[in-house]
């Protein structure tokens, strides 16, 4: 179950799968997408300003997770942080989402073969440390279908395949750019043992916010992850209910976003700024508004009911 609102502001501690470890999961992620040759740089400046999740993917299209690895094994090392500290979290992209050139496995392979090679190139690249043989140390903590494959069949083979990982190389299993009947299809199919964990999605108006997927997240203790939440959305920063929050909480309008979007409930939310001041300011934001919302709460359900009122949920 995930932990109770008054904790929604720090963490989620996702259900366990197949006796699993418990797993928590911050309420921000550092997205790793589109980072280049920054990547280990950011990623280690992540965890230096406090972030301690990570989300990347086996996709050298759109991220380099090798550097990835980098910065978090450059954070164990200078004793920031230790690997169970961390949540990390990565993804088996399918063929039509990878450069035809540069792959983490053969494409003439089956689904199944396909996702055992990306498995073992990420935990290859999310090793704790830069000692080859410490791959049989890693884990993941969520692994992720980057999107569906190109039918529901397929997706359940693939699903399967990283089943096999659950619960020692892999804790829980997610998937991203999903439509509702997608994860209904997931969550309650007779061939899978692990049920979906996490939905990471657009948050964006062309999807209606995902109003009744999301609602569906709520009902079945699936947490949401919210992605492009900043850059797709520039009328909700300018929207009433988001400068006033930032206006009387005395933070960005980008942060007061991002905690609007997490008061939805059972949403966490991907940050991917480049900027260390910025980092710092917006994982003080949950907190300070979690103290503004036990302090003024009135003020606080009038914010959260005209944000609900813009995203569809009232």
């Amino acid at each position: 179950m995930a932990r109770a609102a008054s904790k929604m502001w720090e963490c989620y501690c996702l259900r366990p799968t197949l006796n699993s470890p418990s797993t928590l999961l911050p309420v921000f992620l550092y997205g790793t997408a589109w980072k280049k040759d920054q990547t280990a740089d950011l990623v280690y400046n992540a965890v230096h300003a406090g972030f301690r999740a990570v989300d990347t993917a086996a996709q050298p299209r759109h991220y380099q997770e090798h550097l990835v690895g980098d910065g978090i094994r450059q954070a164990i090392a200078e004793g920031l942080v230790r690997r169970e500290d961390l949540y990390l979290q990565t993804k088996f992209s399918p063929i039509g989402a990878q450069d035809p050139n540069n792959m983490p496995y053969d494409p003439s392979l089956s689904v199944t073969e396909q996702v055992h090679a990306s498995i073992k190139s990420s935990l290859h690249n999310l090793r704790p440390s830069a000692d080859p043989s410490s791959v049989s140390d890693a884990y993941i903590d969520t692994l992720v279908i980057h999107s569906p494959l190109r039918t529901i069949e397929m997706t359940l083979e693939a699903w399967q395949a990283l089943e096999t990982y659950v619960p020692h190389r892999i804790r829980n299993l997610g998937i991203s750019n999903c439509s509702l009947p997608i994860l209904e299809a997931l969550n309650a199919s007779s061939a899978t043992k692990v049920k979906p964990a996490i939905v990471q999605n657009r948050f964006y108006e062309d999807t209606a916010f995902d109003v009744p997927l999301r609602a569906f997240c709520r009902d079945n203790n699936i947490i949401y992850q919210s992605f492009w939440t900043l850059t797709a959305n520039p009328d909700l920063v300018r929207s009433q209910p988001v400068q006033q929050l930032a206006s009387q909480v005395k933070i960005s309008p980008a942060a007061a976003l991002y905690a609007l979007v997490m008061g939805l409930g059972h949403t966490t939310v991907l940050n991917g700024t480049k900027n260390n001041d910025r980092m710092r300011e917006d994982l003080a934001a949950p907190l300070l508004v979690q103290q503004f919302a036990q302090t003024q709460p009135v003020e606080w359900q009038q914010l959260l009911t005209g944000f609900q009122q813009l995203v569809g949920d009232a």
